[in-house]
């Protein structure tokens, strides 16, 4: 099984303190970071608008995924906004797994979704 991880997710993992790599290798899946998302969390990073907050949770994601790039495939969704690729990749890859805490994503989505319950818990619903 295969799990695509959104900005959002990530950004929350690290926040939440969540070993969130370590536990879905644990949990048998393989990683997708689409390169959109890294994409975001370098403009949420560079964005001196953003609260100080976000563009520190934003670093140390980055760091995060740099430091483990291994552990993960990097893949490449095209030139649209990240949440359409996202849901043009899944209906492709009707196996796949979305980890997101977006509520509109959630919504536009057939396939399964991870979320985190009780603010530690990694779920498929």
């Amino acid at each position: 099984m295969k799990v695509l991880l959104d900005t959002n997710f990530i950004m929350t993992c690290v926040k939440q303190k969540i070993d969130f790599l370590d536990r879905l290798e644990f949990l048998g899946f393989g990683i997708i970071v689409p390169k959109q998302v890294i994409g975001e969390l370098n403009k949420v990073y560079a964005n001196k608008n953003k609260r100080l907050k976000d563009r520190e949770l934003a670093e140390v994601s980055l760091k995060v995924l740099d430091a483990n790039e291994n552990r993960f495939i990097c893949l490449d969704l095209g030139k649209k906004h990240v949440d359409k690729l996202i849901v043009k990749y899944a209906k492709e890859h009707p196996k796949l797994i979305v980890a997101t805490l977006d509520s509109e994503l959630k919504k536009k989505l057939k396939n399964s979704k991870m979320v985190i319950r009780n603010m530690k818990n990694l779920e498929v619903v």
